[in-house]
C-alpha cells in the first residue's frame, strides 16, 4: 500500500530539519521536535513541493469562525497526530488511505463520525487501492469493518457512527455494463459475478449486510434512518417500484452515548422521525454521488457539541468538512483520490456550491421528518441512477 505523498502534495514534517520523536502511550500522543517553518504560501491548498522544509497549507477563513483546514499526505502520520494533540480550533484534510492513516492516531480524539464509504460494484473511482473494486460484497463488506474498527477506537466512548450507504443488485448474469452517455465517469464498465447464496437480480442487501457486520463487530447499532429522495431519478425498469431512499444507520461505541434529541426536533416539537425526506443535490464539480448538506447537518447536531473533532473517512468533495465548519464544529477528512479533494479545496474556499444550514422545516406527515435542502432543488443526472437491473 502506498502511503506516499501524490504529486503536487508535499509531506509536512519529513525534511531534514524536522527530526522529530513522538511515541503513544496510554493513548496519548508524546512529542519532542524543533520548531517547524511554514511558508506563507496558501493560495493552494495542495502545495507544490517546498525543499527540505515542507510546508502545511492552510485555507484562511473557511469559516464564520475563521477556523483554519490543514492538508497532510497521508503517509505523514506524526504531523496529522501533533496537529490533533495540539490545535484545538483547526480542522484537516488528509490525501491518503482511511485504514492506513487512522491506525496511526491515537485513541478516543473524535466525537462522531459521519460518512457515505464507496459503494459496491458501482463506479471506478481510478485510484489503487481503492474500496468499491472488491470481486465478492463479502470482500468488500470484510474491507469497511476493518476501516470502522479503527473508527471505532478512535471515537470518544459516547461517541457516535453515522453512516450512509446504498444497496444494489446482482447482474442477473451479464458481465458488462452499458455506457452512460450523460456521464462516462459515472460506472465501471465491468459487473462482479453473482455473490454467493444469492440468485439473478437479486436485491444484494448491502446496507443491511454492512449494519450485522458493524454490531457482530462490537458496534451498537441504534437506529435505521430511510433518506427519502425526494427527487430521485427515475429507473427504466417495468419489474419492480424504482427506488428512491438509502440507508443511514446510527452506530454507538458505548450503552450510552452522547445524542442530543432537542437539537433536531420533527414536527410539532417532536422527537425525530426515521424518515427524513431530503432532495437530491448535485454539484457541477463533482462527476459522482455526492450525500448533501442536509442529510449531513442532523447526524452532526444530534451527535456532536460546537468546537467537537468530526471524523470522515471517505470525506469526498468535502461535504461533511462544511457542514461542521458551519455548525461550528472541527473536523479530519481523509480521501484517497487527491481529484476529490482539490474539489474540497475549492468548496470550503466557497468558490462554488455554498453550505446553508438553514433549521428543518416541519413536515406535514407525522411519520418523515422533512429537512429543508440546501440550495435550490434540481433533477439529478443519469449519475444517480443506480444502474443495476
Amino acid at each position: 500500500m502506498n502511503l506516499d505523498a501524490p504529486a503536487g502534495v508535499s509531506r509536512p514534517g519529513t525534511g531534514p530539519e524536522s527530526k522529530e520523536t513522538a511515541e503513544l502511550s496510554g493513548g496519548s500522543l508524546h512529542i519532542h521536535r524543533p520548531v517547524l517553518t511554514q511558508s506563507a504560501d496558501s493560495d493552494r491548498l495542495w502545495p507544490l513541493e517546498t525543499g527540505p522544509s515542507p510546508h502545511i497549507a492552510v485555507v484562511p477563513s473557511v469559516s464564520p469562525g475563521g477556523r483554519s483546514v490543514h492538508c497532510f499526505a497521508g503517509g505523514d502520520q506524526l504531523s496529522i497526530a501533533r496537529f490533533i494533540a495540539e490545535d484545538a480550533t483547526g480542522s484537516a484534510l488528509v490525501c491518503g488511505d482511511a485504514e492506513a492513516v487512522l491506525s496511526g492516531l491515537a485513541a478516543a480524539i473524535f466525537q462522531s463520525c459521519v460518512t457515505s464509504p464507496p459503494y459496491w460494484s458501482l463506479r471506478d473511482y481510478g485510484v489503487p487501492g481503492q474500496i468499491g473494486l472488491e470481486d465478492s460484497v463479502f470482500d468488500y463488506i470484510d474491507r469497511l469493518v476493518t476501516v470502522f474498527s479503527q473508527v471505532r477506537r478512535e471515537l470518544s466512548d459516547d461517541g457516535t457512527l453515522w453512516v450512509n450507504i446504498g444497496d444494489g443488485y446482482t447482474s442477473g448474469g451479464r458481465t458488462s455494463r452499458a455506457p452512460d452517455r450523460k456521464n462516462s465517469a459515472r460506472a465501471m464498465s465491468v459487473r462482479p459475478s453473482t455473490p454467493d447464496g444469492l440468485k439473478p437480480k437479486d436485491l444484494i442487501g448491502v446496507p443491511w449486510l454492512l449494519a450485522f457486520a458493524l454490531q457482530k463487530d462490537g458496534w451498537y447499532l441504534r437506529a435505521d434512518i430511510v433518506w427519502n429522495k425526494l427527487n430521485c431519478q427515475p429507473e427504466s425498469v417495468k419489474d419492480r417500484p424504482t427506488r428512491s431512499h438509502e440507508d443511514v444507520f446510527l452506530f454507538s461505541k458505548s450503552e450510552h452515548y452522547r445524542y442530543d434529541s432537542a437539537a433536531v426536533r420533527g414536527p410539532n416539537g417532536r422527537n425525530i422521525r426515521t424518515v427524513w425526506d431530503i432532495p437530491i443535490r448535485p454539484y457541477p464539480e463533482a462527476h459522482f454521488a455526492t450525500f448533501p448538506p442536509a442529510l449531513v447537518e442532523p447526524c452532526i447536531q444530534l451527535g456532536s457539541s460546537p468546537d467537537d473533532l468530526i471524523l470522515d473517512p471517505f470525506i469526498g468533495s468535502g461535504t461533511t468538512g462544511l457542514v461542521a465548519l458551519k455548525l461550528n464544529r472541527r473536523f479530519v477528512g481523509i480521501e484517497l483520490n487527491p481529484a476529490y479533494l482539490e474539489i474540497a479545496e475549492s468548496r470550503l474556499r466557497g468558490d462554488f456550491d455554498p453550505v446553508s444550514t438553514k433549521p428543518p422545516s416541519p413536515s406535514r406527515q407525522a411519520v418523515s421528518h422533512r429537512i429543508a435542502p440546501s440550495g435550490p432543488v434540481t433533477e439529478p443526472s443519469q449519475e444517480f441512477q443506480d444502474g443495476f437491473p
